[in-house]
């Protein structure tokens, strides 16, 4: 118990004289021994290792796992010696719902087949996302890890410790210099000589620990390119899932990517005229063929929009609902009641073939065949205006 308290009385002693060494040369007013300028690039060189490292390995970690609250579990698992539970990734999850809404659908129509096709290519791009995260995580994140949780935790005891004896270095050559009598000064000059001596050992061995950080690189090279390997492999297998994904599609439908119209003439807001349909007002074009019962038409489930013919001459004759006051010169201020007024529409709606197309189909149609995109898009979607 007594040799305890000594040694701690000793410790706060040496603590004492450090502190006031570093204040003193922090207020310019005691000298500091430098490093050698090969130990101090070798400390800056380490310095800037550690920052990059520390940065790269976190943002990897974002890169591969966006979610904090999962990062935030993961790390806690890493802590308690914990195997990390595996976790469904984002794309299995969505090939999972578009194969459960198929069910619901129905296997059998055109869409529950397709969300069935498109699922199980999702669950495989999943797949393909689970093996490049596991790769990721052993080459590259592990390494950057163990360097940063083992050398790095190394080198800076070691920095510290030399850090300390350089301090008892400075104390004793302040002492060496304020000693008066032959007495003090030869024991001034021991100790000056043991803190040196115990100062060299340090600044070799932490010139040792130093010099490993371009072993570190090399090591941290060697799991880039690993890094790269699996990025690499991993999208190269995504693009052939996907390549698959649109030959299958198109060898089902006849197109990759199919303009589907629904038709669902119960729930619009146009209605079957009774007189016999009629067409726009397009020169050079054949009318649109009618389809003989409408009930018929009803189930047709697509329409290409490539496979829809412009109509040649005519006019259609429509009973406008609603009163309209034209915003401009290109559109046409319209009363209710009012039939037989001629107007520029979409070729694809007949009063007895009834299709619903999305906006941007109807654009692109409208461009390629030059229509007044903005009175035709007024008189279709706009301001109460449908026609029947």
């Amino acid at each position: 118990m007594d040799f305890n308290v000594k040694k701690l009385a000793s410790d706060a002693g040496v603590f004492f004289t450090r502190a006031v060494q570093y204040t003193e040369e922090k207020l310019g007013q005691a000298e500091k021994t430098e490093l050698d300028a090969h130990l101090e690039n070798l400390i800056a060189r380490a310095d800037c290792t550690k920052n990059w490292t520390e940065k790269i390995f976190r943002q990897t970690e974002v890169l591969l796992q966006p979610n904090p609250s999962a990062r935030i579990e993961e790390f806690f698992y890493e802590k308690l010696d914990r195997k990390i539970p595996s976790r469904t990734t984002n794309a299995e999850l969505l090939g999972q719902y578009m194969q459960d809404a198929a069910k619901e659908f129905g296997a059998g129509t055109p869409y529950g087949s397709t969300l069935i096709t498109v699922g199980e290519y999702q669950r495989r791009l999943g797949g393909a996302e689970r093996e490049f995260l596991q790769t990721s995580a052993i080459n590259f994140l592990t390494p950057l890890r163990n360097f940063l949780e083992g050398d790095w935790k190394t080198i800076s005891k070691e920095r510290r410790l030399l850090e300390n004896r350089r301090l008892d270095l400075d104390v004793c050559k302040a002492r060496l210099k304020k000693a008066k009598l032959a007495e003090a000064k030869a024991a001034a000059e021991h100790e000056l000589r043991v803190a040196q001596t115990e100062f060299d050992r340090q600044a070799e061995v932490t010139r040792l620990l130093l010099e490993g950080i371009s072993s570190t690189h090399v090591n941290h090279l060697r799991c880039l390119h690993e890094f790269v390997e699996a990025q690499a492999a991993y999208y190269a297998q995504c693009h052939k899932h996907m390549q698959d994904l649109q030959k299958e599609l198109s060898s089902a439908t006849g197109d990759t990517f199919p303009n589907a119209f629904a038709v669902n003439a119960s729930t619009s807001g146009v209605s079957a005229d009774p007189s016999p349909p009629s067409t726009a007002t397009i020169p050079g074009a054949s009318p649109p063929s009618r389809s003989p019962n409408p009930s018929n038409a009803l189930e047709s489930s697509t329409l290409k929009i490539e496979e829809v013919k412009p109509p040649a001459t005519g006019t259609r004759k429509a009973k406008v609902l609603y009163d309209y006051d034209a915003a401009d010169s290109s559109e046409l201020s319209l009363l209710a009641d009012e039939v037989g007024f001629e107007e520029v529409c979409f070729p694809f709606l007949t009063f007895s073939n009834i299709h619903y197309i999305s906006i941007s189909d109807f654009s692109m149609y409208c461009n390629r065949n030059v229509f007044d995109l903005s009175l035709t898009t007024e008189l279709l979607f706009g301001k109460g205006l449908p026609v029947v």
